[in-house]
């Protein structure tokens, strides 16, 4: 996938200048598309460096992306349904292309032609998912790919729409319990800069001019918000610079994803909730794999790509480098470690009756709905622990600051007046 920036004489005469990202080889092939898609003239084409390129996609996926997990479940689920009643894929894709919403084409519609596109160019089904992978998850499109190879895309496409509809909800579920401490955390800064910019400098321009003798907290306090106000520049450029590093760290070092993931699998509560999800995504991915008729072998090497966790993307690779030297799945569950002994025994109990599918089924049902649980009671024990933690900084702040203002009040008052 490459990005260019073009420039094109139309044949009204105007001149378009933008940025497209199309899946080519030769830069030939994006002079072609250009002037057949845009009906116009290239006057110039310039192919992004690949860092610049990576940069404007990851900003243009992070700022406007190209279609939401719902709309994404609800596209897959149309053409599902209407390839199982015998309409051709390419049929439910130029039905998908036509959809309109809200007065113009729907992100489904945009996302359905860009696949038209592809399958005019010429390439195949799975191919044409697989140069989107901003917007399609591995997940879909291995599911696709195995719809392609084995004739059974109506089924492996509302496979698809499952799939994502559940990982959309769990995201809703623990989005929406970040909710409430996100906006008290939000009000708590809020209330801290007004304090650190208005309220303690006036406070401290009174105790000069009172000669006051204060606290060691309240100097502190004092120290802490006139260092801060002279370096909020510096604080704030810091955060910026941070937050950009450990974004490209992220997104580009698997040592840094991989320290990260098996530190929070260290921590109790955020142990808890990787499990939970960690567990629900691989089994159900590969009930859905076997399922479909896919080797285990095969299937692992799916789940080396598709699994974001590292900790358990470790744990795949390792078993199925054991299982390459002819054992079994449970006996490399055991021999690899890391996984609740219920799921070693039902994957030993699926082998041995071969309901492996059914068996990774229920697993993946069994550990959404403890990571549902878990989510729920987070979410209730969360509130009071912020509460108490606004309740706390705010105590801190009249104890360092209103306190002396009191004392100054009342030596005033007692002082006799001449």
């Amino acid at each position: 996938m490459n990005v260019y920036y073009y420039r094109l004489l139309l044949s009204s005469g105007r001149v378009k200048t933008g940025i497209a990202q199309l899946a080519v080889e030769q830069d030939a092939s994006a002079r072609v598309w250009l002037e057949r898609n845009f009906d116009a003239t290239v006057l110039m084409l310039h192919r992004l460096p690949g860092w610049l390129a990576e940069t404007q996609r990851s900003l243009a996926h992070l700022f406007r992306p190209s279609i939401r997990p719902p709309e994404l479940a609800g596209m897959l689920r149309d053409m599902a349904v209407m390839t199982s009643s015998g309409i051709p894929v390419l049929d439910a894709l130029k039905a998908v292309s036509q959809e309109v919403g809200t007065g113009r084409a729907s992100n489904a519609a945009r996302v359905a032609r860009n696949l038209l596109d592809e399958l005019d160019a010429g390439a195949s089904m799975s191919d044409a998912f697989g140069r989107y992978p901003d917007t399609f998850p591995e997940t879909v499109r291995n599911l696709v790919m195995i719809g392609d190879e084995t004739g059974s895309m109506d089924r492996m496409l509302q496979e698809a729409a499952d799939h994502v509809e559940r990982v959309a909800r769990m995201t809703a579920d623990t989005r929406q319990a970040l909710i409430y401490p996100a906006f008290v955390f939000s009000a708590i800064f809020a209330a801290g800069g007004f304090w650190i910019y208005y309220v303690i400098p006036n406070l401290t321009g009174l105790f000069k001019q009172m000669n006051a003798k204060l606290p060691k907290l309240t100097l502190a306090v004092i120290a802490f918000s006139e260092w801060f106000t002279g370096h909020v520049a510096w604080v704030i450029g810091g955060m910026v610079v941070a937050a950009f590093v450990t974004w490209v760290a992220w997104r580009y070092s698997r040592a840094f994803r991989r320290a990260t993931h098996y530190t929070l699998h260290r921590l109790p509560i955020a142990k808890t909730l990787m499990n939970s999800a960690g567990l629900a995504f691989i089994t159900e991915y590969l009930s859905l794999l076997i399922k479909a008729g896919v080797d285990m072998v095969s299937s692992l090497k799916v789940m080396e790509r598709a699994v974001r966790d590292e900790y358990y993307r470790d744990r795949v690779i390792a078993i199925r480098q054991v299982l390459e030297r002819g054992d079994r799945v449970s006996s490399a569950m055991r021999q690899v470690g890391g996984f609740p002994p219920m799921m070693v025994r039902m994957v030993s109990v699926g082998e041995e009756t071969g309901t492996l599918d059914q068996q990774l089924a229920r697993l993946s049902a069994e550990y959404s709905l403890r990571l549902q649980r878990l989510i729920t009671n987070l979410s209730e024990i969360i509130k009071p622990l912020v509460v108490l933690l606004a309740g706390g900084m705010f105590i801190l702040l009249i104890v360092a600051l209103l306190l002396p203002v009191y004392d100054l009040v009342k030596q005033a008052m007692s002082t006799p007046q001449f």
